[in-house]
């Protein structure tokens, strides 16, 4: 069921100025909604946990059907986008400990508030989601904001903060960061709707309307093509949906109303992505946040030494890591990829590197070695090399500094500065697939059956070029290299603000985010500048992809991150409760399960 809510309603300007004549700076006093706010009731066979399929519904392979493929109900594609974005971040499988030592998915009946809202500036709008739980404790007030990780649609934050805010009677709000899975076919001119319909492009209230250039073909989507470089706003974005969520209470109960930032408690929680903007997020000025908890942050400290932006040293690992891989014992690399598959691929990369000049060595396994001791020198480690092997094997690399490329230069639809773009794999499975874009896509192709097109592609190593590309954009002083060198630099993260509690959980093995490069020197600025709320806690043997650890070989290597994300949450929420002090800096002996199914001596818990 679902019913719409005149915009008048949902006016954030009359709360926030309502509420303090000094408000936060931006978004809560300019915020623009471009739709009215849709609201559905999830009860019974529903729930907002995980739309009624439970943890046996998400561990199944097979997607929630749909009952006409071409034509998916609201409620179906919601339904479907629930079960992609739980597999795509947590460990379901049956060994893994989810809903036995951490976690749940016990039903949780409420309602869901969404919108299209406008940060000052922006030409394309973000989603924002507030989920209200029936029992929402309205005597302690909370709010659980969580945007999105990587470039995930709406619910792309779920499994982050969902099962840990609901069941207390928290509210939780979502962002997808002005990223998302609204992808438009420029072929069909098809865009989605709020409610992730498709819709012809010129319908209002699209999710995503981009400028579309005559004879422009192919897939656009939100993250490279808007022309906003989305993540310069990834703070705006999360207090946006902090306030969003607000009115979302006001709506669902009126006789407690209002719900303001001075009654109502706002914890922003984030992985990846979501990490790094929950951190941009604190360094925003008014009292709004009440903490922060910061999991695996995407965070560019460019003021402390060490720190390197995602473009920096994803354009590095994508041009020399297939290569310096060789130079690995091949027990010391998690499978998939299978060695024996990918290898011959990355011989042909060191032979290229070496004929470039690149690398220096009389044959592969020399040349690996230098391109190993390469990115040691640069501040790579073996155990983030190790960890980034899925990386370079499902050529994700190569996936980011493509759709990054295009946003930090603010291109637009066929204005890729490395003259890369978008299209379906197949068009005689393009009806099938279209009309499931919306609740299966991650945000950034390929993937759900687009690939990328580079026009560069040729050879035996037929990435390469175009690689090169990518990277000359960060290292070289052209016209569009300086046009992304800027989108890049208005990215660096200032500082918390002063007194907020942060708390900061990284995997020592990331090998998507090293910590080297992103927590680690963010952590120490804010120290020496005197931020004493801060805390770091690195979980030993921790990489990035907790959903990879349903493969057995991930599994038998690494922990899972999620259970100390929680254990997060439940510390600050003790400090703020003053039950706790702030918890100190910690490394935890976490491990890998081998064989077996997660034990709770696996996760220990810091003091």
């Amino acid at each position: 069921m679902s019913r719409m809510l005149p915009s008048l309603l949902i006016s954030l300007c009359l709360a926030a100025c309502a509420v303090r004549p000094d408000p936060p700076q931006g978004a809560l006093t300019q915020m623009q909604l471009s739709t009215p706010m849709r609201v559905t009731e999830h009860r019974g066979q529903d729930d907002l946990l995980s739309a009624g399929l439970g943890l046996s519904g998400l561990q199944s392979t097979s997607a929630p059907a749909f009952s006409d493929p071409a034509h998916p109900t609201p409620a179906e594609l919601r339904r479907r986008a629930l079960w992609s974005n739980w597999r795509g971040i947590a460990d379901l499988s049956p060994t893994g400990g989810y809903g036995r030592l951490y976690g749940t998915l016990a039903p949780v009946p409420g309602r869901e508030y969404t919108a299209l809202a406008t940060v000052p500036g922006a030409r394309q709008p973000h989603r924002v989601l507030a989920q209200v739980p029936d029992h929402f404790d309205a005597r302690r007030r909370c709010v659980v904001v969580a945007p999105s990780s990587g470039s995930r649609g709406i619910y792309g934050g779920i499994a982050v903060a969902a099962p840990w805010a609901l069941p207390k009677g928290c509210a939780v709000a979502y962002t997808d960061k002005g990223g998302g899975s609204d992808y438009v076919d420029l072929d069909a001119g098809l865009g989605v709707g709020l409610d992730g319909m498709l819709a012809p492009l010129g319908t209002p209230g699209l999710a995503f309307a981009p400028q579309v250039p005559p004879g422009a073909s192919g897939v656009a989507f939100k993250h490279a093509h808007s022309r906003d470089n989305p993540e310069a706003d990834w703070g705006r974005h999360v207090q946006q949906a902090a306030a969003f969520a607000l009115q979302a209470l006001d709506a669902a109960f009126p006789a407690q109303a209002p719900f303001t930032f001075d009654n109502t408690r706002i914890i922003a929680v984030g992985i990846s992505n979501g990490g790094g903007a929950v951190l941009r997020a604190a360094e925003l000025e008014g009292d709004w946040l009440d903490a922060v908890v910061a999991g695996e942050p995407n965070v560019y400290a460019a003021q402390a030494p060490g720190s390197r932006p995602l473009y920096d040293f994803a354009t590095e690992a994508a041009l020399l890591m297939p290569c310096a891989l060789l130079d690995l014992p091949a027990q010391a690399l998690p499978q998939p990829p299978l060695r024996a598959q990918v290898e011959p691929a990355w011989r042909a990369r060191c032979e290229r590197l070496a004929a470039l000049g690149l690398v220096d060595g009389a044959d592969a396994m020399a040349q690996a070695r230098d391109a190993h001791e390469r990115l040691r020198a640069s501040g790579w480690t073996d155990a983030a090399l190790q960890a980034g092997a899925p990386s370079v094997g499902f050529d994700l690399w190569r996936a980011v500094a493509a759709t990054y490329a295009s946003a930090y230069g603010r291109y637009g639809v066929g204005e890729h500065p490395c003259g890369m773009s978008y299209a379906a794999l197949d068009a005689t499975q393009l009806a099938g697939l279209r009309p499931g874009w919306w609740a299966e896509g991650a945000g950034i192709p390929p993937g759900n059956g687009i690939g990328l097109r580079d026009p560069c592609a040729q050879g035996a190593d037929p990435t390469l070029e175009g690689l090169r590309c990518l990277r000359a954009l960060f290292t070289g002083e052209g016209e569009d290299a300086k046009r992304v060198q800027a989108g890049i630099a208005a990215t660096a993260a200032g500082l918390p603000r002063a007194e907020l509690p942060v708390l900061v959980v990284h995997g020592i093995d990331d090998g998507l985010i090293p910590p080297a490069f992103t927590s680690a020197p963010y952590v120490a600025a804010a120290r020496a500048a005197g931020r004493r709320r801060i805390a770091s806690w690195q979980v030993e043997h921790g990489e990035h992809f907790d959903a990879f650890l349903a493969f057995p070989d991930y599994g038998a290597r690494y922990a899972p991150m999620l259970p100390y994300v929680y254990a997060a949450l439940d510390r600050v929420s003790q400090v703020l409760d003053r039950t706790a002090p702030m918890p100190a800096d910690a490394r935890i002996p976490a491990r890998g399960r081998g064989q077996g199914a997660v034990e709770a001596a696996q996760l220990p818990m810091p003091d």
